[in-house]
């Protein structure tokens, strides 16, 4: 009798999976839509500051024509940078629905720190610029732990640091002492250019970098599976960003000068690329690092945050670190472009004007939204209003009315878009 013998069947192979086709990417008009959604929905970001500014400059250059001369435009960049990087240092504190109203006469203390050292001490310029530094770091130290520590409202805790350090500038500068500054170093960061060549070499490479960032980030979130722009939205933002460098280094790489025969004057004020060092740095810390990802999460809800296991209380603590380190590069370029340091450095209406930019530029005052180049397009804002009724003969006063009522109109539009955001 033959006994069967059982086989099993052939098992198969498993076959791999398959990848999910990638999304297509939208089309321009598809983007664009998006877009007009978004600003509906009440996500306004930049695009205030945007069209504040474009209507300001249409208005001055009709109604003052100097307003756009080289020499103008060249002054609307470098007279605004020591706000704008303390603006920039305020980002940070703001984006966690805190504020600094110290940041001013911080900057002018770390300004008076530099200039002693300088001047009085005889120290290299780059031994003066790490203490005044290291004082910006110490000071947002210091106001870190009182806030986030001890519990005490950073309204408060600022509010007594800026009378503090008004009288501490005092003491540095012997009751009223105006300290010069003869470092050829010092001196050139708001005072001097680059030269022609070099202004186009650095925006060349600064595109070239845009440029790879936009298509690497785009071949990711293809990659990843994610929807991500499509090639004509990248290359209307790298052509923007080529043509409007381009117009502007061509004008500033003309002749300012009104007596070429004792000193020439053209090329990209050095400044310039110092600010945009400094918001291509904050840009990459707040959008592309875990810690920025930990700011706007504890400005969005600092309760949900700690329960996630983000330490609260050191970002609080590190945000008003990096916004007093940024004050004193404000208080740096300050005394640059003066060619001194006094009593009023950092003073009268610099902190309103920092605070202003910020605001006025799409930060919003209750956290959780907003970016370092906020900064850059508010102070830009504030700039030309400041130079533009300037050029018309306007008084301080005057200034000081339009520059508040353009901020309470900031100001408004952020809590109407937020209110529209909660209701959708």
């Amino acid at each position: 009798m033959t006994t069967a013998v059982h086989q099993d069947p052939p098992q198969r192979r498993p076959q791999p999976a398959e990848k999910p086709p990638a999304p297509a990417a939208p089309g321009l008009r598809t983007t664009a839509r998006d877009y007009v959604n978004r600003l509906r929905g009440g996500e306004l970001g930049a695009f205030p500051a945007v069209l504040g500014l474009v209507v300001l400059c249409l208005v001055f250059a009709i109604l003052r024509p100097v307003f756009l001369s080289n020499l103008n435009f060249a002054n609307l960049l470098t007279q605004g940078a020591g706000s704008i990087a303390i603006a920039m240092g305020l980002v940070f504190v703001l984006l966690l629905g805190e504020i600094d109203l110290s940041a001013g006469f911080a900057s002018g203390v770390c300004a008076a720190v530099l200039a002693i050292l300088l001047t009085d001490m005889g120290w290299p310029w780059y031994g003066a610029v790490l203490a005044a530094v290291l004082t910006g770091v110490l000071i947002g130290l210091v106001l870190g732990l009182l806030v986030a520590r001890i519990g005490i409202p950073s309204f408060v805790v600022t509010l007594a640091a800026f009378l503090a350090f008004q009288g501490i500038v005092l003491m540095l500068l012997k009751e009223g002492t105006n300290v010069s500054i003869h470092d050829k170093t010092i001196l050139a960061i708001a005072n001097d250019n680059l030269s022609p060549a070099l202004g186009w070499a650095l925006l060349a490479a600064g595109v070239g970098a845009f440029a790879v960032i936009q298509l690497r980030q785009a071949a990711n979130r293809r990659r990843r599976g994610l929807t991500f722009a499509p090639p004509s939205l990248l290359a209307v933002r790298i052509g923007s960003l080529a043509v409007l460098g381009g117009i502007a280094v061509h004008l500033l790489n003309q002749e300012r000068s009104r007596n070429v025969l004792v000193d020439s004057l053209k090329g990209v004020p050095i400044v310039v690329p110092l600010i945009a060092v400094l918001v291509v740095i904050g840009t990459f810390v707040l959008r592309r690092t875990s810690y920025g990802l930990h700011i706007y999460a504890v400005g969005g809800n600092a309760e949900a945050a700690r329960r996630a296991g983000i330490n609260v209380s050191a970002i609080r603590i590190s945000a008003f670190v990096i916004c007093s380190t940024l004050a004193a590069v404000g208080g740096i370029i300050a005394a640059s472009r003066g060619n001194s340091v006094d009593p009023n450095t950092g003073g009268s209406n610099v902190l309103l004007l920092a605070v202003g930019a910020a605001v006025i530029g799409g930060t919003s005052l209750f956290g959780g939204r907003g970016r370092v180049v906020d900064a850059v397009l508010g102070g830009m804002v504030v700039a030309v209003i400041q130079n533009g009724m300037g050029l018309m003969g306007y008084s301080s006063g005057v200034k000081y009315a339009v520059t508040g009522s353009v901020l309470l109109i900031a100001a408004g539009v952020d809590a109407v878009s937020r209110r529209r955001a909660v209701q959708r």
